[in-house]
């Protein structure tokens, strides 16, 4: 309890100042480049900031040891929802710019560092789509998941691995302004319809098994006024409905763009302006920036 009221107090703090960094560095690079980085961003960003503090700092936090459908509830919020809006943000750039003149002038190897992390920043699909898998699937094991609903720690991994999971399948999916990624984009409809089946396996599995897979919730209080079993049932029936609307629609969206006949007209003045910022030199990007 002591280690969930202490998560509880440092996750606001957490989310408050990675909003007010994000802020400073948009602005920074609205005065520099007007047309970079709209306002949408900067409201997605804040939204799965939110999602982000629903999940681990808000009272929803603690009702995940009381109830299997809001311990889902949370996993989906930070792969399908958080993890998303955050990438829609374009983030990269507007928190470097974003941090203060001691952390990107004062470190030469910080800002080495900053070079390397849009080099090397991770760009096969396939490797994505395993992250996000993985997680979706080895933290629902009967041995990890005991584990993380016994120790606020392992749980709190749960939390933040379920987190950088959905921004690694999110990576190939969402555009943004400094580039996607190396797969074509006709693969993507593809990847999210090969994401849907190991969750589709897993929530028919959680509805129809017609036992509890979890024992944790034999001797848990209870939320609301069903078994633990009818409990499980719901839980699998909220992932198997959301996941489905979360990667169909999307697949569709981009279904329809390719086919559309003004789909170049719309990657290649974000795509330009990307190549524009990412050119220029450190120090012309400190000067015009900060």
């Amino acid at each position: 309890m002591h280690s969930m009221s202490l998560s509880l107090a440092i996750t606001p703090a957490l989310v408050v100042v990675t909003a007010i960094v994000y802020l400073r560095g948009w602005f920074s690079l609205r005065n520099a480049f007007p047309k970079l980085i709209p306002g949408w961003r900067l409201a997605a960003f804040i939204g799965g900031l939110f999602s982000v503090w629903t999940v681990v700092g808000s009272p929803l936090a603690g009702l995940d040891h009381q109830s299997l459908t809001v311990h889902m509830l949370k996993h989906l919020l930070l792969m399908t929802v958080a993890a998303p809006l955050i990438l829609t943000a374009a983030p990269i750039f507007p928190l470097m710019c974003g941090l203060p003149k001691l952390f990107i002038t004062g470190d030469p190897p910080l800002r080495n560092w900053r070079a390397r992390c849009l080099e090397h920043r991770p760009t096969h699909s396939v490797f994505c789509w395993l992250a996000g898998t993985a997680a979706a699937i080895g933290w629902h094991l009967p041995v990890a998941f005991q584990l993380g609903m016994r120790f606020h720690w392992v749980h709190l991994l749960e939390d933040v691995s379920f987190l950088l999971a959905g921004l690694l399948f999110w990576w190939p999916i969402v555009e943004s302004p400094i580039g996607a990624t190396n797969s074509p984009r006709w693969s993507m409809p593809l990847y999210l319809f090969l994401a849907t089946l190991p969750c589709d396996i897993l929530s028919a599995f959680l509805v129809f098994c017609n036992r509890l897979i979890y024992p944790f919730y034999l001797s848990a209080p209870q939320l609301f006024p069903m078994t633990p079993l009818q409990d499980q049932e719901c839980a699998g029936a909220l992932m198997w409905v959301w996941v489905t609307f979360a990667y169909v629609i999307p697949a569709v969206t981009i279904t329809m763009r390719m086919i559309s006949p003004s789909n170049t007209q719309w990657q290649n003045p974000i795509r330009g302006r990307a190549n524009e910022v990412a050119g220029q030199s450190t120090s012309d990007a400190e000067t015009g920036v900060l």
